[in-house]
């Protein structure tokens, strides 16, 4: 009989363990590892305000397509296109939904030529010393201008400044000291003001020569704001959306310096606005820079 029993178990064997639930152990809980994005801009560019609301912006009319062409056409003529992407250098302020402001314009074409040095500086010696950078900012019309706290010659208004972030990642610390090395070297030759915001929006135009808005603890990069300078030095920028990881600094609103009977036209010699620019070279076919 022992040998019926043993037979018995060895036929029924494979039926039990085809019966048998499979038991799966889920994998032990932990913190599940995950990387940052590093996306300064994020802390100004509200929706509407990005590359799907320009391209919104862009189709909504013929008007605007029409400028944007002429605008490129322009740019390409003096050889600054590509420096920063086009739809970007015509956001307006971050705080165009408060003001009831478009998110994207086309500066009046008079203003035109006095972006052209400033997009120069910036290829020549922003991005190389920081990396690529976004634009946030630029023009500002003067409605627009007057709501968001700008100075009331703010270089925005005449298209001679830009607010940008760096796209590569960086300290805000280590921000100030490489721009504050390069303007203290060549800012004069281009007369580059240069400002600090919140977080890690910068200012850069080129109507006059000066520097504000950086951490005092930062000892390589003092202010240069001279009693003639101190009202185009408005209030605080703030941002949309709460920073990450990024402690803020003083912030200074940006503005356009002029001293009582200073012109925009003698104020630095003129510069080569070919490709391979080099300072004061002079060229009688350059853009005016205009009058007041």
């Amino acid at each position: 009989m022992r040998w019926i029993s043993s037979l018995l178990l060895f036929v029924a064997a494979p039926a039990l363990a085809q019966g048998s639930p499979l038991v799966v152990y889920p994998p032990s809980a932990g913190p599940v590892a995950t990387t940052a994005i590093f996306n300064p801009a994020a802390d100004y560019i509200s929706i509407g305000q990005d590359e799907l609301g320009y391209r919104s912006w862009y189709g909504a009319s013929l008007r605007h397509s029409a400028q944007v062409k002429a605008f490129n056409d322009y740019l390409s003529q003096w050889g600054v296109s590509g420096i920063v992407p086009t739809w970007q250098l015509l956001r307006t302020a971050t705080s165009w939904q408060r003001c009831g402001g478009s998110p994207f314009e086309v500066p009046p074409t008079s203003e035109w030529p006095h972006i052209v040095q400033t997009l120069r500086y910036i290829n020549d010696y922003v991005i190389p010393t920081v990396g690529p950078v976004e634009a946030v900012s630029a023009y500002r019309n003067p409605v627009l201008n007057v709501c968001a706290g700008g100075a009331p010659e703010s270089a925005h208004k005449h298209y001679s400044a830009i607010d940008m972030v760096p796209l590569r990642q960086t300290t805000r610390e280590e921000l100030m000291r490489k721009l504050c090395a390069v303007h203290a070297r060549r800012g004069t030759d281009y007369s580059v003001g240069l400002g600090f915001y919140a977080f890690l929006r910068f200012h850069v135009d080129t109507t006059k020569y000066r520097r504000w808005g950086a951490d005092p603890n930062v000892a390589s990069c003092p202010p240069i704001v001279r009693p003639a300078d101190v009202a185009s030095v408005g209030p605080a920028v703030t941002p949309t959306v709460s920073p990450t990881a990024i402690i803020a600094g003083p912030t200074w609103a940006e503005g356009r310096v002029r001293a009582p009977g200073h012109s925009r036209r003698n104020s630095a010699p003129a510069l080569d606005w070919r490709p391979c620019a080099r300072p004061f070279a002079r060229q009688a076919s350059a853009p005016n820079r205009g009058s007041e």
